[in-house]
């Protein structure tokens, strides 16, 4: 992915993003987290922002929680748009290829992102929506 890299506005967002770049990669000990950039689905500009995930495989299994909220992150609607994502994990930045997970996958996987983020249940129960896990898989 060519071009400007705009960072999520949101001020909290926009610290972790910050935190992640001079850590190293490692804003939150303990927490794996890793910096998702998307292609805007309307503008065409490149998106990114500070997530947390786990792994399955090689996959990096991210949640579209928008912290409860009643709509997706727009980082989600971007992916489903353009599957073609860049993953920073680290110090290492790379291509992957972005999907959402299938129910079977979502039935597994949702109490490994629970184990790692227990928040993550209360943004379950904080809105009516359907929380979406998304499988990343990088690009060979």
């Amino acid at each position: 992915m060519t071009g400007t890299v705009h960072d999520n506005p949101t001020p909290w967002v926009a610290d972790h993003i910050r935190r992640f770049e001079e850590t190293g990669g490692r804003p939150r000990p303990g927490v794996n987290d890793l910096l998702l950039t998307t292609r805007g689905r309307k503008s065409g500009l490149l998106r990114r922002t500070a997530l947390a995930y786990v792994r399955d495989g090689d996959a990096y299994v991210l949640t579209a929680s928008n912290a409860g909220g009643d709509r997706h992150p727009a980082w989600y609607l971007n992916l489903l748009a353009d599957p073609e994502v860049s993953l920073q994990v680290g110090t290492a930045t790379f291509t992957a290829t972005a999907r959402p997970a299938t129910a079977a996958e979502v039935a597994r996987l949702w109490p490994v992102v629970i184990a790692a983020m227990p928040s993550y249940a209360d943004y379950r129960t904080a809105t009516a929506r359907e929380i979406p896990l998304v499988l990343a898989v990088p690009v060979e």
